[in-house]
C-alpha cells in the first residue's frame, strides 16, 4: 500500500520550527510528506520566521531559514493525501485568503482525515468554517478566532496538545513532542517504546 501521504500547507513567514521540525520528523518515521504554497512550485522556497518566547507580552520574531517546497500547489490532488498539517507563523493569516486552501481544509474535514494545526494555523481552520462545535487549541492570540468561528478554544499549556476527533491542535512549537505524537496516533500508528 505504501507510506501514508501527508500534505503541508505553508506560506512565506511560516514559523521556522513549526514547519522544519514536523516535516523532517514525519519523513524520518516513514511518511510521504509534501509541502506546498499557493502560487509557488516545487523547488521554490518560502521564507520562515523564528518566533520565540522571551518574556515580552507576545512572541518575538527573527528571520529564519528558507524552506524548499517539494510539490507544486497547482498540481496536487488533495484527495490523494491521508492527512493535513497547517503550521503557524504569519503565513496562515494570508493563505486563508486563498479559496483553494479553504477547499482543501474543508475536504479533509468532510472526509474525516487527520488534520494537525499548530499556533496560528487555527486561523486557516476558522476561515475554512470547520470549527463549529469543535474544541481547538491555538496560540492564545488566536483564541478569539476560534471562538468567533463557533469553536471552543482550549487554553492549554504551551507544551501540550489537544485532540478532538480528527483534529489535533497545539498552542506553539514547544508542544511538538505531544502534538506530533497525538497526530501520529490519530493517523492510526501505534507508538511503542
Amino acid at each position: 500500500m505504501g507510506a501514508k501521504k501527508i500534505l503541508f500547507l505553508v506560506g512565506d513567514f511560516v514559523e521556522d520550527y513549526e514547519v522544519m521540525v514536523p516535516f523532517q520528523a514525519l519523513l524520518a518515521v516513514g511518511y510521504d510528506v509534501s509541502a506546498v504554497c499557493p502560487d509557488k512550485k516545487a523547488g521554490e522556497f518560502v521564507r520562515t520566521a523564528v518566533h520565540d518566547f522571551e518574556g515580552d507580552q507576545t512572541y518575538t520574531e527573527k528571520p529564519g531559514h528558507n524552506f524548499t517546497l517539494n510539490a507544486s500547489f497547482d498540481e496536487i490532488d488533495p484527495s490523494s493525501f491521508d492527512a493535513l498539517v497547517i503550521p503557524g507563523g504569519r503565513a496562515p493569516e494570508y493563505i486563508r485568503l486563498n479559496g483553494k486552501v479553504l477547499e482543501i481544509v474543508q475536504q479533509f474535514n468532510k472526509e474525516n482525515k487527520p488534520i494537525a494545526a499548530i499556533c496560528h494555523g487555527a486561523q486557516v481552520l476558522a476561515a475554512a468554517g470547520i470549527l463549529e462545535g469543535r474544541e481547538c487549541s491555538a496560540y492564545p492570540a488566536c483564541g478569539p478566532d476560534v471562538t468567533r468561528a463557533g469553536g471552543r478554544y482550549q487554553d492549554i499549556p504551551v507544551d501540550a496538545a489537544h485532540v478532538d476527533g480528527n483534529l489535533v491542535t497545539a498552542p506553539a512549537w514547544p508542544a511538538h513532542p505531544q502534538w506530533l505524537s497525538k497526530f501520529i496516533q490519530v493517523m492510526g500508528a501505534k507508538i511503542e517504546l
